[in-house]
């Protein structure tokens, strides 16, 4: 008779997802999703649908347009870039790391110029150079300015308010788009307040959603910018949805995303949104008291290296020179059921990172980082311990 086949180790307790996107889904949220089937043109789902959609404008801090779709945050990328411009317009876009990158890669896919204003990935773009690219461009050839509010791949915050004065004092009339995909719901945005354009955001982070549903705040200016656009669109053409009964989507409304996406501002109003920002600071502060005590001893340190710019959605870590990030990312997770967000682009391997938004608190941050100070003792990278204390000391110090 064979021997039994060796059985496979499983961690045992409930995983600590400390990704920076999707994040962890409240065990609420996922109740209100396992709804039944309904026909989204029920006047109650309408009546639903109708206040889920409010609750998004309140989250963005505006009154204007919004149209919603099927999809990830790149979709709605795509959407702001397909309406609003045509074949050949040029989009400046300040440098923030990976996903400014891939914006751009989008963008030129798409027939429309690139111009980037470039940064130290680690000190962020300076809002001078923004508006000098703005005042040069005198044959108005720059058609939007394109800002990542929240950067995962470097855990850098681009203050998008000083972003809009270096548009003004160019005496610049391109169109302001912002991706908030890890921003809305984790920190300040205030789309009429500073004359956004565009404002494009995504399920999975901040409201604490399954990927799937994306969605883009669209000023007047931007509507009317749509009237000329000339780039090919179907599935996100904001003309054709403004002129269907269920408000936005080409084809079926994703019914179970709305249960949740009712729960999920539920939660939200419930913590108070300018609470929930708070909530969101006390911890990324938290993380880095602790990334800045293990940086002792030649350790890791965090990688935005300017404390203006710093992110409270996300930290990136940086490993110390001949250390390898994933290997960490591996320990957390075979040995004790944390999974890290990697290195994207040229980080690979070089950072790992610690996602703190959406439903997360105290408990949940101090156990991510004790197994990742566990992880540097196990594989010899050099640090300083006591990291989780720091931690502590910040959370008690801001109590």
């Amino acid at each position: 008779m064979d021997a039994p086949a060796p059985m496979t180790k499983k961690a045992r307790g409930r995983l600590f997802f400390a990704n920076p996107g999707p994040t962890n889904i409240p065990d609420s949220i996922l109740h209100a999703i396992g709804h039944v089937a309904v026909d989204f043109h029920d006047p109650d789902f309408m009546k639903m649908y109708d206040e889920c959609w409010e609750g998004v404008l309140r989250v963005m801090k505006t009154r204007q347009t919004m149209f919603m779709y099927t999809g990830s945050g790149h979709a709605a990328w795509e959407a702001a870039l397909v309406n609003t411009l045509s074949a050949g317009d040029t989009v400046l876009i300040p440098e923030t790391g990976a996903f400014s990158a891939s914006w751009g890669t989008m963008a030129t896919d798409l027939s429309l110029v690139v111009q980037t204003v470039a940064c130290d990935w680690r000190q962020g773009v300076e809002m001078s150079a923004i508006t000098a690219a703005l005042k040069a461009d005198t044959a108005g050839k720059i058609k939007a300015v394109c800002a990542v509010q929240n950067e995962t791949s470097t855990g850098m915050h681009l203050p998008i308010d000083q972003v809009r004065a270096a548009m003004d004092a160019a005496g610049h009339k391109a169109l302001l788009m912002v991706d908030t995909i890890s921003s809305l719901g984790c920190m300040d945005l205030r789309m009429d307040e500073w004359k956004l354009d565009v404002v494009v955001g995504g399920s999975q982070k901040g409201l604490m959603l399954p990927t799937g549903m994306a969605f883009t705040g669209v000023s007047e200016k931007a509507m009317k910018a749509a009237e000329t656009s000339n780039l090919p669109k179907h599935y996100l053409n904001w003309r054709a949805m403004a002129a269907r009964k269920q408000r936005s989507f080409i084809g079926t409304v994703p019914t179970n995303q709305f249960y949740g996406l009712r729960e999920s501002i539920r939660l939200i109003e419930e913590e108070g949104l300018e609470n929930v920002f708070a909530r969101h600071t006390r911890l990324a502060r938290a993380v880095r008291a602790c990334v800045r005590h293990w940086s002792g001893n030649n350790g890791p340190q965090l990688f935005c290296a300017n404390p203006s710019r710093e992110s409270d959605s996300v930290t990136a870590v940086l490993m110390p020179e001949g250390f390898d990030a994933e290997v960490i990312r591996k320990t957390t997770m075979q040995r004790f059921n944390v999974s890290l967000g990697g290195g994207l682009a040229k980080l690979n391997g070089r950072v790992f990172r610690i996602g703190h938004l959406g439903d997360l608190n105290e408990p949940m941050i101090l156990g991510t980082l004790a197994a990742v100070e566990m992880a540097l003792k196990i594989n010899g990278v050099p640090h300083a311990p006591g990291g989780v204390a720091a931690a502590m000391a910040s959370l008690t110090a801001d109590a």
